[in-house]
């Protein structure tokens, strides 16, 4: 994907996230006021192998969701693009976390996890999966909904 069709799409995919989030319960607590603002979003972006999509989406939906959740990292939204060819080896997501060193912490934390070393070497015993990840974070503009 070149990359300007990725920098379309994650403009296309923050824009709808910072939409659906402005009513989002994790942008407001009950008393109405606003998130943190040290909050700091990641932009992931998986290329995988050839065929292998299939295979990093189930991993997302039978054990990484879990796994993101438990070390820390709040899933704010899943996309795959519709248009061919990146749609049939990409997959994208928003995450959250509370600071960037939170986030260094977590993945750190989620990669010695020994239940998530047994689902990647178990989920790629027919070959590796992920060809390349590119990972941006991000920081709410003070007009942003999210703030």
């Amino acid at each position: 994907m070149s990359f300007q069709a990725v920098s379309m799409l994650a403009t296309a995919v923050l824009s709808f996230t910072a939409g659906a989030l402005a009513i989002s319960p994790f942008v407001r607590n009950p008393g109405g006021q606003h998130a943190r603002d040290d909050r700091v979003f990641e932009l992931r972006v998986y290329h995988t192998l050839p065929g292998r999509l299939p295979q990093l989406q189930a991993n997302f939906r039978d054990h990484n969701l879990a796994l993101l959740k438990r070390h820390g990292i709040s899933s704010i939204g899943y996309w795959t693009p519709q248009d061919a060819p990146v749609s049939e080896n990409t997959l994208i997501f928003v995450l959250a976390h509370e600071s960037r060193d939170a986030a260094s912490r977590h993945w750190k934390e989620l990669r010695d996890d020994p239940e998530w070393q047994a689902m990647a070497k178990s989920s790629e015993s027919a070959g590796p999966i992920v060809e390349k990840v590119e990972s941006t974070y991000m920081t709410a503009t003070d007009y942003s909904p999210l703030r």
